[in-house]
């Protein structure tokens, strides 16, 4: 069996006793960077053997992973920070899976979206994930696709794009849309903050630095 494993996006205990023991007890941990799993399983007192699987990668590694499966072994997939295959890589492996009939589990834990979604008081019975925008190429096509929409929609943004993407959230669907702003989920310095776009725009383009990473929740076009 494949086991997806969430692991914390900030706070360490929010690794579950579950997805411990399946760390643990699997013949093969495939991670997205050796070295940053490395020192999560030293912190929950795992050892374990790791091979590399990242988005560079994944194509060359599939054949041999799903060998490995067919003959019986348990492996389990990590990635940096969250659960694997949401912005992250895993879907090839899990699709793979799927067309050679081995089993997929994915352990319920931490991903971004979900705490700043739910804590961010904009509408969560209907929403659209987008992710990460495309760093150039498509962006503005994205964008306006994502103003038309009557529901929330989510974003991912890295700190030096930040400004960029709240420029534009402005721009395409005006300063006065209702947004929230997470940032650093479950780290030390959180911080949830709901408001119309352009007063978010202000706010970080008055602070002399921004750090961390960043949830951007939309409310729908009225």
């Amino acid at each position: 069996m494949l086991y997806l494993v969430p692991t914390p996006i900030g706070n360490l205990s929010d690794a579950s006793p579950r997805s411990i023991e399946t760390l643990q007890k699997v013949s093969l941990v495939l991670a997205e960077d050796t070295r940053n799993t490395g020192k999560l399983l030293n912190l929950l007192g795992i050892s374990n053997k790791m091979k590399a699987l990242h988005a560079h990668n994944e194509h060359q590694q599939i054949d041999y992973i799903i060998n490995l499966l067919s003959a019986g072994e348990d492996i389990a997939m990590v990635t940096d920070a969250g659960t694997p295959g949401i912005s992250d890589p895993g879907y090839l492996l899990v699709h793979a899976c799927h067309e050679n009939e081995i089993l997929v589990t994915c352990l319920p834990g931490p991903t971004a979206f979900v705490p700043a979604l739910a804590a961010s008081g904009i509408a969560s019975d209907k929403f659209f994930f987008e992710g990460f925008l495309p760093q150039k190429k498509g962006r503005k096509t994205r964008m306006e696709f994502l103003s038309t929409l009557e529901y929330t929609f989510i974003l991912y943004e890295s700190p030096y794009r930040l400004i960029k993407c709240l420029k534009e959230i402005v721009s395409h669907c005006g300063g006065e849309r209702v947004i929230c702003v997470a940032r650093e989920i479950s780290k030390l310095h959180e911080e949830i903050i709901q408001g119309k776009a352009e007063n978010l725009l202000l706010n970080y383009e008055n602070r002399p630095s921004i750090k961390g990473e960043f949830v951007i929740i939309v409310a729908g076009k009225k």
